[in-house]
């Protein structure tokens, strides 16, 4: 079984909203809550780039263009990091990875697909 495991991916209209998951099954509580958790997304034919991180302490960083837009969250009892997403535009359209990093250790998720039509 995977470390992260996304779901919440799929298809939009422009302007509605989504959410994805993550959760880490393999982790015990207090080591998911130890970790930053972040979403990171990659288009076709670009280099992956930062949505969101949330740090143990639920410190937010976003991505400038997804700022004010996309909200991340983390629920440390059910292992499991939040990525709302609203007022979508065709630009999002990309796979979201989730990623769990603390000190040298990092993990990625296989990718869930979000698709935006206009």
């Amino acid at each position: 079984q995977a470390q992260l495991v996304e779901s919440g991916g799929g298809l939009a209209q422009q302007g509605e909203s989504l959410r994805l998951s993550c959760k880490a099954p393999r982790m015990i509580l207090s080591t998911f809550s130890a970790y930053t958790m972040g979403w990171y997304r990659q288009a076709p034919g670009k280099q992956r780039e930062l949505v969101a991180t949330i740090a143990p302490g639920r410190t937010t960083n976003y991505g400038d263009s997804v700022k004010d837009r996309f909200s991340i969250s983390r629920d440390n009892g059910r292992k499991t990091v939040y990525l709302q997403m609203t007022s979508l535009s065709p630009e999002d359209t990309a796979v979201y990875y989730c990623h769990a990093k603390s000190g040298t250790t990092e993990y990625w998720g296989q990718g869930t697909q979000v698709t935006v039509s206009s």
